[in-house]
């Protein structure tokens, strides 16, 4: 089984349609053998990042699309991605929702090794913003880009946090923490 990222934006934006939207991709995700390993919301709940654990990107494409779901105005992927910084059995098991995403799309000439590498030695400099807990990473394998995401009590936390890492920000979200 794979993990792939869907990004959509909502037809309804408001708690009520976010929720009706996740139940309804979980669903359509079952039905071809998938399942959702996690979702985060935008505070403003205009988009939705949503991971698909499943054996077969050709058949999500086919069910997880903007005409089959009623509940999304657009949406992007599947997208493969690869879970770095968790155990994807810590993810199953709580579910866990984070504070703020980050988005930072790939120089073109950076590599997965390159990445993980600099990943790896980077990693330890968190512990200068104790403030900040990095919590997981989704990195394309495509290498376009990866959402990070964080525990955090603001923005400028991890804002601070990204440039210790020397790790630049191409958008940052707060994300909807309540269930």
């Amino acid at each position: 089984m794979s993990l792939f990222l869907y990004e959509i934006v909502p037809a309804d934006a408001g708690r009520d349609g976010i929720e009706a939207l996740l139940h309804e991709i979980g669903e359509v995700a079952s039905s071809v053998g998938g399942e959702i390993i996690e979702s985060q919301v935008t505070g403003s709940h205009d988009q939705l990042f949503v991971v698909v654990e499943a054996a077969d990107a050709a058949d999500l494409a086919t069910v997880l699309t903007a005409e089959r779901l009623t509940g999304a105005a657009e949406v992007a992927g599947p997208d493969q991605v690869r879970l770095v910084g968790a155990e994807l059995a810590e993810i199953k098991a709580a579910r866990p929702k984070a504070g703020y995403l980050v988005e930072w799309d790939f120089p073109a000439d950076l590599d997965m090794d390159t990445y993980l590498g600099r990943k790896k030695a980077n990693a330890p400099k968190y512990a200068e913003v104790p403030e900040v807990s990095f919590l997981r990473t989704y990195v394309r394998e495509d290498m376009v880009k990866c959402l990070c995401l964080y525990d955090a009590p603001d923005e400028g936390v991890v804002r601070k946090a990204r440039e210790v890492v020397n790790t630049p920000i191409d958008r940052l979200h707060a994300l909807e923490r309540s269930e």
